[in-house]
């Protein structure tokens, strides 16, 4: 959801981006929201906020450190937006203990890690394809990865809900399910039917976008 970064976001700017190079206001805003913290967050947030339609953003250890991606490729049809609104649901789940922290262990194996890129790869065009079976698998995968990789992203002393309990719970009943972010946060369940307590998400297509709802 980026809740801090929109948060920021709307801190610099109001309620509307300016009309400026999204290049530029990923770098602003992650600037703005980093200064002078020891671990600064991805840029990945940033970019979902500035970029519209669906991002599959690629990164590359020598090109700005890692820190930005070093390519972005783009969908901005609005068939695809409004499909995605269709199948993607939204359950809260819980906020961020006080003293979390998932750096503590980090197994920076490089055959996860080439998994967990591709399933980025195989999200992106699941997404474009419309297909919903496609889209769903590949966020297992991305947990698979979490998991593996950064294991208390959904393990930690201090998280108190049983994450991985949930989500096998979610995925074995649906396409597909992740967290929106390490330890919790947010749940994206994939599905054709209604999923009760979710909310949905918008796409939006281009910058200046508004949309009406029923």
């Amino acid at each position: 959801m980026g809740t801090s970064t929109r948060q920021e976001a709307m801190r610099l700017w109001g309620d509307k981006l300016p009309t400026e190079d999204p290049q530029k206001l990923m770098r602003d805003l992650y600037r703005a929201e980093n200064a002078d913290r020891p671990d600064p967050s991805g840029s990945q947030d940033m970019a979902g906020i500035v970029f519209p339609g669906v991002n599959r953003l690629d990164y590359d250890v020598n090109f700005e450190s890692g820190y930005f991606p070093i390519h972005i490729e783009s969908n901005n049809d609005s068939g695809v937006a409004r499909w995605l609104e269709c199948v993607i649901h939204c359950l809260p789940v819980n906020q961020r203990p006080h003293g979390y922290h998932p750096l503590g262990e980090q197994n920076l194996d490089p055959g996860w890690i080439d998994r967990l890129g591709r399933s980025g790869k195989a999200c992106f065009m699941a997404i474009v394809d419309k297909d919903a079976a496609g889209l769903g698998e590949s966020m297992n995968e991305t947990m698979r990865c979490w998991e593996a990789i950064l294991p208390h992203t959904v393990r930690h002393p201090t998280i108190t809900i049983d994450l991985v309990e949930m989500l096998a719970y979610y995925q074995s009943r649906y396409h597909g399910a992740m967290y929106s972010g390490c330890g919790g946060g947010y749940f994206y369940i994939v599905s054709d039917e209604p999923v009760s307590g979710t909310f949905k998400v918008d796409v939006l297509t281009s910058a200046g976008e508004k949309k009406e709802h029923e």
